[in-house]
């Protein structure tokens, strides 16, 4: 038995304090096509305490994950689109933050069964490709996550997950999910976040 999803709301004291921080960030535009809509910030900002509460939270010492966007706020605005849909995380736990005043909040964070697998979550192990009828891990990337990523006919929505200001989710990064919609026409009325990647600590 393994936690899977865990949502925890009003979970910071200096939420305001923090929404304020990520509107006043530098947001550096990228060349070419990025993976996700939005843009994270230049720096990421770290949260005393934050990775020990959430490894309480979850019963696993946890450590931010190395080449991951961890704690660098993002923001996605009306009109920001990305090359990928449905994906996976590269680590043990994902959190996200929502930082969006309640006022203009829409979607959230959703999660999908792939229908020609019959999962909602990765394969982790040889039993759980055979399972899937999938030869390697490799056929499990390029045949259908990334080919049927952005695919909405291969995916049934399985959980939506609303957005709330200073709701904070922590999942499986296995589990096939992606970010609702990009909307606001302002950074006071757009998707902001401050996004949470983890790794079991060794």
């Amino acid at each position: 038995m393994y936690q899977t999803l865990v949502v925890i709301d009003d979970f910071l004291d200096f939420a305001d304090a923090l929404r304020q921080k990520a509107l006043g960030s530098p947001y550096p535009e990228l060349e070419g096509e990025q993976y996700f809509p939005g843009r994270n910030a230049a720096e990421a900002l770290t949260i005393q305490g934050l990775d020990q509460l959430v490894s309480n939270i979850v019963g696993e010492q946890l450590v931010p994950a190395e080449g991951t966007s961890h704690g660098k706020f993002r923001l996605a605005m009306e009109g920001d689109t990305g090359a990928g849909g449905v994906h996976i995380d590269k680590c043990d736990w994902s959190g996200i933050l929502y930082l969006t005043d309640d006022k203009y909040c829409q979607g959230g964070t959703d999660f999908y069964r792939n229908k020609a697998l019959n999962s909602d979550k990765a394969p982790l192990t040889q039993n759980d490709l055979k399972a899937m009828g999938l030869s390697s891990f490799d056929a499990f990337w390029h045949d259908h996550l990334l080919k049927h990523g952005t695919q909405p006919d291969k995916w049934e929505l399985t959980t939506h997950i609303p957005m709330r200001f200073n709701r904070l989710i922590l999942f499986r990064p296995w589990l096939f999910h992606n970010a609702g919609p990009s909307f606001g026409k302002t950074p006071e009325q757009a998707r902001l976040i401050y996004p949470l990647f983890y790794r079991r600590a060794s």
